[in-house]
């Protein structure tokens, strides 16, 4: 005969009480919590630019504390649909925050570079040329390619990008001119200025060398701004190309901050839209 199970023990009061106080703090504390996320996102939504994506990070801190304190409120009325809401809830954060966590690795491993591999092209990815100047980024760019030509004195680099409607130049020509400055023979780089996506610089490039030379590499350097490695790389591959990553340091934290945390998201736009994302 099969044994009865122990009826349940219904909390004490003291149990209860030390719960009450405990989601109470948590309670206050997430309030707390949320005044300098809300300061942060103001910063970053108005007063920094290109900071959007962080802004976005401090909303869903804030939305996702405010769902937690909607159940501690809703806990008394609803007992049942709030505790079975939020186990919901919090097992789909836990499951994003591991994707989330798992591709930043990723992103993170090939920010390295591959520091051992030789290639007799280099791609140069451009990036926003203002009416002064190369932006931050590609000017970080710049200086990396200058560098890892000086290293490689054999190595053709191809400039690749062309002219937003906001910009002076086609990027392609601002960081030939740059280069040139830092002391690299003209003869050494290929313009390519039509690109306005990495599917387009990578594909206009493979035909300019096809063009030039009569055969399509099936190696190239692929130099970017470091967070963006992994992304390119995916485009190299379904270019059917060997990719060489070289990473341009990026000089500002707070950007590179920002950057890792938005290419989470640029990673997964691409491999959902797959060959129909052409960024």
């Amino acid at each position: 005969m099969a044994k009865k199970s122990a009826p349940r023990r219904k909390p004490t009061i003291a149990q209860r009480t030390v719960a009450w106080r405990s989601g109470k703090t948590a309670f206050i504390l997430r309030w707390l919590a949320m005044i300098p996320l809300a300061v942060l996102w103001f910063l970053f939504k108005f007063m920094l630019a290109g900071y959007s994506f962080s802004a976005l990070v401090c909303l869903c801190l804030m939305g996702i504390m405010l769902f937690y304190n909607g159940c501690y409120l809703a806990r008394k009325r609803y007992p049942k649909t709030t505790r079975v809401v939020k186990r919901v809830f919090t097992i789909l954060l836990c499951l994003g925050l591991l994707v989330v966590g798992v591709t930043e690795c990723l992103i993170i491993h090939a920010s390295l570079g591959d520091k051992d591999e030789t290639c007799e092209y280099m791609l140069v990815l451009g990036a926003k040329v203002r009416p002064d100047g190369p932006s931050v980024s590609l000017m970080d760019r710049i200086r990396a390619a200058a560098e890892y030509m000086e290293d490689h004195p054999d190595v053709i680099a191809i400039v690749s990008g062309g002219k937003g409607t906001d910009e002076p130049m086609t990027e392609a020509q601002c960081m030939y001119e740059e280069l040139i400055k830092l002391g690299i023979d003209p003869g050494r780089i290929w313009m390519e200025d039509q690109a306005t996506s990495t599917w387009e610089n990578l594909h206009f490039a493979l035909n300019l060398i096809e063009e030039k030379t009569g055969g399509r590499p099936t190696k190239i350097g692929l130099l970017s701004s470091e967070y963006h490695l992994f992304r390119a790389k995916l485009f190299a591959d379904a270019c059917g190309v060997e990719a060489v990553g070289i990473p341009a340091r990026t000089s500002r934290l707070p950007q590179m901050i920002n950057h890792f945390m938005r290419e989470v998201a640029g990673v997964w736009h691409y491999i959902l839209l797959g060959g129909n994302y052409h960024d």
